[in-house]
């Protein structure tokens, strides 16, 4: 895998891939250009950062359900769709089911760049969060089983003496095993832990434990 960013034109009309082959690369941008959305899903590596240029019309499998084989896979890349003459109503279809933005043909050049280069920050972005996702989680998965039950205790608001009644430990033994979480998770604030937990999807965000812990 290729942590270069790449910029994946599906497009079936060749004179059109190799304008945007021309244009892209003028910028000094990684380029790569498909015939077909079957073309690209057979060689497509989630793992490669990027964004996607991709062709409402294409004959055999069109963007919009490129799209949606995407999404059924669970692929989270940055779209840019590029629409003809009357394709406005898919273009906002494609929109509505996650797309980044649509650009109509004849396209405006340096519209298109701008919208590539927010793509790839964008991509940029959620990958950096589902890393540090990936972190969290595997910090939650480092915690004991007595451990996870006291943070749990913790971000849901319970004082010590509670979580020991609880669990039917010593309050000395509750504050051992905190204290442990709390180095685990690299938190030190419990309102810092309680982020860390809603940012790995551990808890859904509860604005009023949120507000109490501040």
């Amino acid at each position: 895998m290729n942590d270069e960013q790449t910029i994946f034109v599906v497009d079936d009309d060749e004179t059109m891939r190799g304008s945007l082959r021309w244009l892209l690369e003028s910028l000094r941008l990684r380029v790569q250009t498909y015939a077909s959305a079957q073309d690209f899903l057979s060689v497509y590596d989630p793992a490669q950062p990027g964004c996607l240029v991709l062709d409402v019309r294409m004959p055999e499998i069109s963007g919009l359900e490129l799209q949606k084989i995407l999404a059924k896979r669970q692929i989270c890349i940055p779209i840019i769709l590029i629409t003809g003459h009357g394709d406005i109503s898919m273009a906002v279809r494609g929109m509505k089911a996650g797309a980044f933005d649509f650009i109509e043909k004849p396209f405006n050049d340096q519209v298109l760049l701008e919208r590539v280069q927010q793509c790839l920050a964008l991509d940029s972005q959620q990958r950096c969060e589902v890393a540090e996702r990936e972190k969290i989680i595997k910090r939650l998965g480092s915690l004991t089983p007595r451990e996870a039950e006291v943070l749990d205790g913790v971000i849901n608001g319970k004082p010590n003496k509670v979580i020991a009644a609880e669990l039917g430990i010593s309050v000395k033994t509750v504050e051992v095993h905190r204290a442990r979480v709390m180095e685990k998770m690299a938190a030190k604030s419990v309102a810092k832990l309680t982020a860390l937990c809603i940012a790995s999807g551990h808890i859904r965000e509860n604005p009023e434990m949120v507000a109490g812990q501040r």
